[in-house]
C-alpha cells in the first residue's frame, strides 16, 4: 500500500501541476468556465467519500479500491478524448468522485490492517505521498519547458497510467479483517439491530464540523500564501515555490518522528494544544510579514510556512487517530466517509477564508490564526466528552455464506 501511495500521489502531481494549464491551452475553456469546472466536480466530489465509505462496510474493500482505480483511470483518458464542456464537466466530476472514495477507503485499509501501528502508518503514508507529490510536480515542470499540446497530453495519461498501476498493485494486497463483516451460517439468528450510522451521531458530526477548520492550513499554501506575496511590495515573487519546497521537504523529514508524540488516542488529544499555538503563531507570523522591508517579511513569511507546517503535519496525526478512535468497529467505513467530508468541505471554504483574511490585511491573518487555535481548544474539550461516553454495542453486519 505503501508503493501504491507512491505511485498514486505522482501520478496525481503530474496532473494537478498542470490541470489549469490544459484545460486553458488544449481544449481552450475560458477562465469562468475553468473556475466552474473545477467547482461543480469538487462538489460532486464530495459525495465520494461517504459513499465509499459505506460501500467499504459491506463489500470486500480491495475489489472497491480497484474498481475506484479503474474509474479514476478512465476519467483521465476520457479528458483526452473530447473539448466538448459537458463532457469535460462529467469526466472531471467522475474522477474527482473517484479521488474522494478512493482516498477515504485508502486510511480504511491502513486503519485495519495496521492494528495498533496505524499513527506511524499514516506518518509513513504522508511521508511517501508527498515524495510522489514532488516528484510528479517536478516531472512535470520539465515537461512545461516544452509546452506543447502534446506534452499536456503525455502528462494527463501518465496520471492515467498511475491509476491503473495503483489497481493492479491492490490486486497484490491482502483483504484486511473487517469488523463490520463476519461469516454467519443459516442456523445463525438474524441481526435485530442496525450498525451504527454517524449521521445521527451528533457528537461525530460536530467533530467533523471542527475538522473542516482545522484543515484550512492546505489552503494557505495552495492559496493564502501565494497570493500574499503576489500583493505585497517586499516580498520576492519567487518565495512562493520556495515555501512549498520547505513545506514539502519538512514533511518528508519529519512527519514519522513526529507521529510518536500521537501514538496513543489520548497522546493524539493532548496533542491539540500545541496544535493550536501552531496556528496561532502562523497567523501571527502572517500579519507581521506586512510590516517591514524584504528582509523582515521574508523572515516572518518564513516563519509562518514554518509554523502552518508543523500545524500540518501535528493534525495529520491527531486527525487519523481520532477519527478512528471516535468510530465504531462495526461502522469504520461509514463514519471515516463522514469525516473525509471534512476535507473535501474544505477545498470550497478555505479558499474563501484565506482570500477573506488578505481582503483584511494583518487583522484578518490574525483573527484567522486565532479563529483555528480556538477550535483546536474546543476540539480538545469535545474529543474529552465522546471518548468518555459507554462504547456503543452493535453486533457486526452478517454475511451470509447461502
Amino acid at each position: 500500500m505503501l508503493w501504491i501511495a507512491l505511485v498514486d500521489r505522482t501520478g496525481s502531481g503530474l496532473w494537478a501541476a498542470v490541470s489549469v494549464l490544459y484545460f486553458t491551452y488544449v481544449t481552450g475553456l475560458s477562465v469562468a468556465q475553468v473556475g466552474t469546472l473545477a467547482a461543480v466536480s469538487g462538489a460532486i466530489g464530495i459525495a465520494g467519500a461517504p459513499l465509499g465509505g459505506r460501500i467499504a462496510d459491506r463489500l470486500p474493500l480491495t475489489r472497491v479500491l480497484i474498481s475506484l482505480q479503474i474509474l479514476r483511470a478512465l476519467a483521465s483518458l476520457a479528458l483526452l478524448t473530447t473539448d466538448n464542456y459537458a463532457l469535460l464537466l462529467v469526466f472531471s466530476a467522475a474522477g474527482s468522485f473517484g479521488d474522494r472514495a478512493a482516498n477515504v477507503l485508502t486510511k480504511l485499509y491502513a486503519t485495519r490492517v495496521s492494528g495498533p501501528d496505524r499513527v506511524r502508518y499514516q506518518a509513513l503514508t504522508r511521508t511517501v505521498a508527498n515524495a510522489g507529490w514532488a516528484l510528479g510536480g517536478l516531472t512535470a515542470a520539465a515537461a512545461l519547458t516544452i509546452g506543447t499540446t502534446t506534452a499536456y497530453q503525455w502528462l494527463l495519461t501518465g496520471d492515467a497510467l498511475s491509476f491503473v498501476a495503483a489497481a493492479l498493485l491492490t490486486v497484490r494486497c491482502a483483504e484486511p479483517p473487517s469488523p463490520a463483516r463476519t461469516i454467519a451460517t443459516s442456523k445463525d439468528p438474524a441481526p435485530t439491530t442496525r450498525p451504527a450510522n454517524p449521521w445521527r451521531d451528533r457528537g461525530y458530526l460536530a467533530y467533523v464540523a471542527t475538522e473542516t477548520v482545522l484543515f484550512l492550513d492546505d489552503a494557505v499554501f495552495k492559496v493564502g500564501l501565494p497570493l500574499w506575496i503576489a500583493h505585497s511590495d517586499q516580498a520576492p515573487h519567487g518565495l512562493a515555490p520556495l515555501l512549498m519546497v520547505l513545506n514539502n521537504l519538512m514533511v518528508v523529514a519529519l512527519q514519522v518522528p513526529l507521529s510518536r508524540f500521537g501514538a496513543t488516542t489520548a497522546a493524539a488529544r493532548s496533542l491539540l494544544l500545541p496544535l493550536s499555538a501552531a496556528f496561532a503563531l502562523g497567523g501571527v507570523a502572517m500579519a507581521l510579514s506586512a510590516t517591514g522591508g524584504a528582509f523582515t517579511t521574508t523572515l516572518f513569511l518564513t516563519t509562518s510556512a514554518v509554523a502552518f507546517t508543523v500545524a500540518e503535519m501535528l493534525h495529520a496525526t491527531v486527525s487519523w487517530e481520532l477519527s478512528v478512535a471516535l468510530a465504531p468497529g462495526t461502522a469504520q467505513g461509514a463514519y471515516l466517509g463522514v469525516h473525509g467530508l471534512a476535507q473535501s468541505a474544505q477545498r470550497s471554504i478555505g479558499p474563501l477564508a484565506v482570500t477573506a483574511a488578505i481582503a483584511t490585511g494583518p487583522l484578518g491573518w490574525t483573527t484567522f490564526g486565532a479563529a483555528i487555535a480556538v477550535t483546536c481548544v474546543f476540539q480538545h474539550r469535545l474529543v474529552r466528552d465522546q471518548l468518555s461516553r459507554t462504547a456503543l454495542s452493535v453486533p457486526p453486519v452478517t454475511v451470509s455464506e447461502h
